[in-house]
This record gives C-alpha cells, sequence and structure tokens, in this order.
C-alpha cells in the first residue's frame, strides 16, 4: 500500500487523489495533502529553472567533492530534492536520470555556494580603473590609484606594499611607503609570498598612525587576528588604524621557481616588464614586447604549500578586495566591504582619481565561479591526505 508523502498515512492506491512527479505516481489521503505536495512540486520546478541557466552541476559533483570524501552528514537534504536519489548503504545513491540541474549540490550543507559562503560579506561590487594617465599598474591600477589619493588626502601616513629587489628582479620586497614615487614603484603583481608583516610592524614603530596594508587574504588574516585576538599584537594598540587592502590570489609560487621555469625556456627575470594569471595560463611580457605565455601546470611543483589548504580567493577580512577576474579586459573588480573602505573608495572615485561603475551580474558570477574552484579545495583535503 502507498504511503502519503506529506502525513505519512497508508493510502490505497485507487484514491482518486493522485499526482504524477518525475514519471512518478503519488497517492494522497486528502485534496489537502495533494495540494501541499504540488505546491512544493512547483517550488522544486522553478527552482530547477533558475539552475538551469547557471553551470550544470550533477550528481557527480556532489559525489565526488562531499559523498566520497566522507564529508556528507547523511542530513537527507539531496534525497528529499530529488526523486532521483535515495539513501542506500548510509549514503546518498543516484537511482535515476540525472539532468544535471544542479538542486541536490544547492541543498547539501556542506557545499559552499552562496554569495557570502564564496566571497563574504560586501557591500558594493564594481569595475573600476585608474583615471590617472600615467600610472601603469596591473589590470585597472586601481589600488595604485586608491594609495595615491590616500596619500594626498593625508588620510594614511604610509602604505605597507610589495616592491621588487632591486638586486633581484620580481623577488618579493615588503617596504613601507611614505611617497607618492615609492607606491608608483610598487605597482604590478608578484606571485610570491610577501613577507609584508614584517614591514607592518616597522612602519607602527616608525610611530606611523595611519597604514594602508595591500597584502593577499594570508597576510589579510594575518592582520586582522593581530587586531581582533585577545593575544593579538594590535588588539589593544590604539594609536594605529590599518586600511587593509586585499588581493585576489589563486595560488602563489616560490621566487626561485618562477625563475628556474622562465630560465629553462632561455628567459631572464630582468627582461620580465609584467606578469599576469589568466584562464589558467601563466603570462609573461617582456620588456622588448614580446609576450610568453606558459600552461599552468609547469609551475606546480613550486606551487606554495599552504596554497593547497587556502579558501579564501577574495580576501575576505579585508576592507577592499582587489582582483582581475570578472572586470573586462584593462578593469578592477572592486569589493568594498568596510564601511571606511567604501567611503575611501567612493571619495576617490568623484576626486577624479579612479573610474568605476557597478559589476554586473554575470560579472560577478565570474568572481563566483572561481571562488568555488577556490573553496572545493576543501573537499580534497581528505583525498590528498590518502594520496
Amino acid at each position: 500500500m502507498p504511503l502519503d508523502p506529506i502525513c505519512k498515512k497508508i493510502v490505497s492506491d485507487s484514491t482518486e487523489y493522485v499526482s504524477d512527479y518525475g514519471g512518478k505516481p503519488y497517492y494522497f489521503c486528502s485534496p489537502e495533502c495533494k495540494q501541499k505536495f504540488e505546491v512544493l512540486e512547483k517550488s522544486v520546478i522553478r527552482l530547477k529553472r533558475n539552475l538551469s541557466d547557471k553551470e550544470k552541476i550533477s550528481f557527480g559533483k556532489l559525489k565526488r567533492d562531499i559523498i566520497k570524501p566522507g564529508i556528507c552528514t547523511l542530513c537527507g537534504a539531496c534525497a528529499a530534492s530529488c526523486e532521483c536519489i535515495t539513501i542506500e548503504d548510509g549514503k546518498p545513491k543516484l537511482v535515476g536520470p540525472c539532468k544535471a540541474c544542479g538542486v541536490c549540490y544547492y541543498q547539501c550543507p556542506r557545499t559552499i555556494t552562496t554569495e557570502e559562503g564564496l566571497i563574504g560579506n560586501i557591500r558594493y561590487a564594481y569595475a573600476a580603473k585608474s583615471a590617472i594617465p600615467e600610472l601603469k599598474g596591473q589590470d585597472g591600477g586601481v589600488v595604485t590609484s586608491l594609495l595615491l589619493y590616500a596619500l594626498d588626502e593625508g588620510l594614511i601616513d604610509c602604505a605597507v606594499v610589495t616592491s621588487q629587489s632591486k638586486e633581484e628582479p620580481w623577488k618579493p620586497m615588503p617596504i613601507v611607503a611614505k611617497t607618492r614615487e615609492e607606491i608608483l614603484e610598487s605597482g604590478g603583481s608578484i606571485y610570491s609570498h610577501s613577507m609584508t608583516l614584517e614591514a607592518l610592524m616597522s612602519a607602527i614603530k616608525q610611530g606611523m598612525h595611519s597604514i594602508a596594508f595591500v597584502g593577499t587574504s594570508c597576510n589579510i588574516d594575518a592582520v586582522t587576528k593581530m587586531q581582533k585576538s585577545s593575544h593579538g599584537l594590535l588588539h589593544l594598540f590604539m594609536r594605529a588604524k590599518v586600511l587593509k587592502l586585499g588581493l585576489f590570489c589563486m595560488d602563489t609560487f616560490s621566487y626561485e621557481g618562477i625563475k628556474a621555469v622562465l630560465e629553462s625556456y632561455g628567459l631572464l627575470l630582468g627582461d620580465v616588464d609584467a606578469m599576469k594569471i589568466r584562464k589558467g595560463k601563466f603570462e609573461v611580457f617582456l620588456k622588448n614586447g614580446e609576450a610568453h605565455t606558459f600552461e599552468l601546470s609547469e609551475f606546480d611543483e613550486y606551487r606554495s604549500s599552504s596554497c593547497k589548504f587556502c579558501t579564501d580567493l577574495t580576501g575576505e577580512n579585508s576592507d577592499i578586495s582587489f582582483g582581475g577576474v570578472g572586470s573586462p579586459k584593462g578593469w578592477t573588480t572592486v569589493l568594498a566591504r568596510s564601511a571606511m573602505g567604501y567611503e575611501i573608495f567612493k571619495e576617490a572615485v568623484d576626486s577624479g582619481y579612479i573610474e568605476a561603475k557597478e559589476l554586473t551580474d554575470n560579472e560577478l558570477e565570474k568572481v563566483l565561479n572561481l571562488a568555488k574552484m577556490k573553496k572545493v579545495q576543501m573537499y580534497a583535503l581528505h583525498m590528498r591526505e590518502k594520496a
């Protein structure tokens, strides 16, 4: 005898209250139960229609990310949201055709799919570029322009930034920049870890009270912990205010590794004008105008081990985040997070240092998708340990 899926009562299969869902008949004890079921069915159909415009996500991805590594909580959300999934032998199992609608993946409590979960809290998202004609910077040069505005207006005493070593080109050298010239020299991305916290403590020891700090998520997290932890060095130090400017970061590589790969192709770091990681490629631009593109996999053995455990693409603990993904070529994606970060960025735009426009939904979706790729590294941790 069939079971009413709403009230759980046993009903006769000859009942007049029947509804077909996913090619399967469901039987009900009353028109009220049938109506409740059909309302839920419409919600599921509406959700599937909405998700169909996004990336295709099959049950196989849920199995790979959550079930196989042992992260599944057996809450049954996937089975409750899809007629083709059941719980069998203590784990979800596909028992029908999968249409890759993604509903099961989006209901799972262990997947990270919400905007807040992927990139943290934001107030506004922009595509921006420098409005200073002579400025040369990575993508839109927005970080440099913002620092120049803050310095010119007396909002900061200095900026902790990463420049290049003069002795070893492209070797990261954290500095306390107090002049426009020093800020301008720090433009461009360096894909190696920079020990910016030493420069921050140096700035504080020098008596700097208002400091802009530029770094990737790991360095931003360190500053945040120093500020908020009861045992943090900056927890009760009220003389210094730090404006945290986070840089999007997917991977970093050892300086020696980057040097070795380029030299294997006969390229010298001293001849490099700029580097960029884009769409899975490592791009190198030489001072003579030549451009070289490498597979990112060529740098795998030199990838920082900590990056394998990092799940923060966008510097979620920063006041403002900046990155090249999402925005059009030549522009920078800007995520304004804190009230202070938003106000300073808006003032820089109003003062003519930066040109900005709202990031479109499609552009933000590109950021979310890349952030999701970094978040799911957490899912593969168990599998890496067993490898």
